[in-house]
């Protein structure tokens, strides 16, 4: 099951178009029945015609309710945009898209409502103008359909292309650790506490233990629904209520976040690219009371400018946001930022870093794993998997170091261990960093606790391991009864590759380049089954195969197939 947002100005017909979709009539509140007027959060489903399910959330299309439209966008990834044939394109529809741009949201598909209330000059008038709305946008080329939701009209062409846009967005990533913002907490009549969201990043379990963020609490999963059924698990990409135990409804509220403990770093501070909107009408600066908004919720926050002062109206540049409360975040994640005391969006962008090292004056904040490492020299490899959001192999004992540092530190311990005289170095009076760097001198021989300068030998020659797994190159075993400190040291020397929790000897990835090669001579591009049949294995092989081929450029991903890429070897 898939989750996509509406979007569009008001009264242009999108809890209409939801309810005539999905006969679930979006509109919770007796205010908005009354009024006609969506204030909060709906939410529907329906079963598209290829038997796929899909989510939707209606959020509200007026201006005084943009935190609540902006708490709904946060977590998914496609829309419907909705634009009424009668009035065409207005501000609220320039806003909902430019923030749905700035949260990266890159597929969708655009309805057309009230088409009934028009001739078809208008209509065709109309289409114009929203296609010339969409372009340099995600929508562009994006279907337009036009529908009239109270008579029915164009409902099934819409169903189809909403299959289309299912198809586009692919399957949500799975990266085994969950996050869910919460967008409601309630406590039904004998069920407890109660909270909904969207899963993404992992699926969610009956019986989890589960953390819920910035309280700091825990509590456990008693039971789970997705579209009004219970089930005992919720894979990335599907609504979902959970049934928790341990704590109480009252203490939570939008904006929490549910993840699973020791998974994540939480954070008050983070560095952050911010595209500030062209169409603002005054530079940024420290200066302002400012809201931010991630997943579901609204965090006041200051700003600081890194490098200059101000950055103006159209620009890109990086900063750094402090909050009241901890959240845990990753880079990637995607933001809105306000400023309360105007009313007015003022960008948005994705998160750099969530733990900066540096000083604002001197922080140059990317992506790059490796300046993470740079700037810290020794980071435990746990820790840096959840500052970046991957798993990241260690390079010596637990840690994951910087070249330069290591380098140095090896050159340190030979130092001291030359100084020693010939009864050796007591490991005893090294630092933990000291002493795992001895691991990988190759000079030095330890024994009963001291080291000492003698002939160097390889214990790792002829590993068995390796040679099973040069025995079964594409469907390899794995590490089980190997020591865990001759695997690490395998891989750190490239003879073994870890991929996505799966060991491969590095001369087998090289023989499954070479045949790929071989198989692009013939094709422009190859799928995931091409490859398994290639190779003979199964999908369990086969993806990490051709993530790693595309972390190391020999593939690159188009969409569901790979293309050759810049390092791709020749073929036999």
């Amino acid at each position: 099951m898939t989750v996509v947002a509406t979007a569009g100005h008001v009264d242009h017909g999108k809890s209409t178009l939801v309810r005539a979709l999905t006969g679930t009539d979006p509109d919770r509140w007796d205010e908005e029945k009354a009024r006609g007027l969506t204030i909060d959060l709906g939410f529907a489903n329906l079963t598209l015609p290829s038997g796929t399910e899909l989510s939707f959330i209606d959020v509200p299309g007026h201006t005084r309710f943009l935190r609540n439209m902006l708490a709904g966008v946060g977590a998914v990834e496609g829309c419907v945009f909705v634009v009424a044939a009668t009035e065409g394109w207005k501000p609220q529809s320039e806003e909902h898209l430019r923030i749905l741009d700035l949260l990266g949201i890159q597929h969708g598909v655009v309805a057309l409502t009230k088409v009934d209330q028009v001739d078809d000059d208008l209509l065709e008038l109309a289409m114009l103008d929203v296609e010339e709305h969409c372009e340099g946008t995600f929508l562009e080329g994006a279907p337009i359909v036009p529908v009239a939701a109270t008579e029915g009209m164009g409902l099934d062409e819409l169903r189809v292309a909403l299959d289309g846009l299912l198809e586009r967005m692919g399957e949500p990533a799975d990266r085994a650790r969950p996050r869910l913002w919460v967008d409601r907490a309630f406590a039904p009549a004998g069920a407890g506490t109660v909270v909904t969201g969207t899963v993404t990043g992992g699926e969610i379990n009956g019986g989890d233990e589960l953390l819920i963020q910035p309280h700091g609490d825990t509590a456990r999963v008693r039971g789970l629904q997705s579209h009004h059924r219970s089930t005992e698990t919720v894979r990335p990409g599907n609504r979902v209520a959970v049934n928790l135990t341990g704590v109480s409804h009252g203490d939570l509220s939008r904006g929490d976040v549910v993840v699973r403990s020791g998974q994540w770093h939480s954070t008050k501070m983070f560095d952050a690219e911010l595209n500030v909107l062209a169409s603002l009408d005054h530079e940024v600066s420290r200066r302002g009371a400012y809201a931010v908004y991630l997943g579901s919720g609204e965090f006041p926050a200051k700003v600081r400018v890194l490098g200059p002062d101000t950055l103006a109206p159209g620009t890109v540049g990086n900063v750094r946001f402090y909050l009241d409360r901890l959240l845990p975040l990753l880079p990637g994640d995607r933001f809105i930022l306000r400023e309360s005391g105007r009313d007015e969006t003022v960008g948005g962008g994705q998160i750099l870093d969530i733990e900066p090292k540096l000083p604002a004056s001197k922080a140059a904040p990317d992506r790059s794993i490796d300046r993470v490492v740079a700037e810290r020299g020794w980071v435990d490899a746990e820790h840096l998997s959840r500052l970046v959001g991957e798993s990241v192999p260690a390079t010596v004992g637990r840690w994951v170091v910087a070249p330069d540092v290591l380098e140095a530190t090896v050159a340190e311990v030979r130092q001291k261990v030359e100084e020693a005289g010939a009864l050796g170095l007591d490991l005893a009076s090294l630092t933990d960093q000291q002493r795992a760097a001895v691991e990988i001198t190759e000079d030095l021989v330890v024994e009963s606790g001291r080291a000492t300068i003698g002939e160097p030998e390889d214990p790792l020659a002829g590993h068995p391991w390796v040679a099973a797994l040069e025995a079964d190159p594409f469907s390899p075993p794995g590490p089980e009864g190997v020591d865990r400190a001759e695997v690490r040291e395998l891989v750190r020397r490239g003879t073994v590759v870890e991929q996505d929790g799966v060991f491969f000897a590095a001369s087998s990835l090289h023989q499954a380049a070479v045949k790929l090669a071989g198989m692009f001579a013939a094709s422009d591009g190859v799928t995931v089954a091409d490859v398994r049949d290639l190779l003979g294995t199964s999908r369990k092989y086969v993806l990490p195969i051709l993530n790693h081929f595309d972390r190391s450029g020999i593939t690159r991903r188009r969409d569901d197939i790979r293309i050759p890429g810049a390092r791709l070897p020749d073929p036999e």
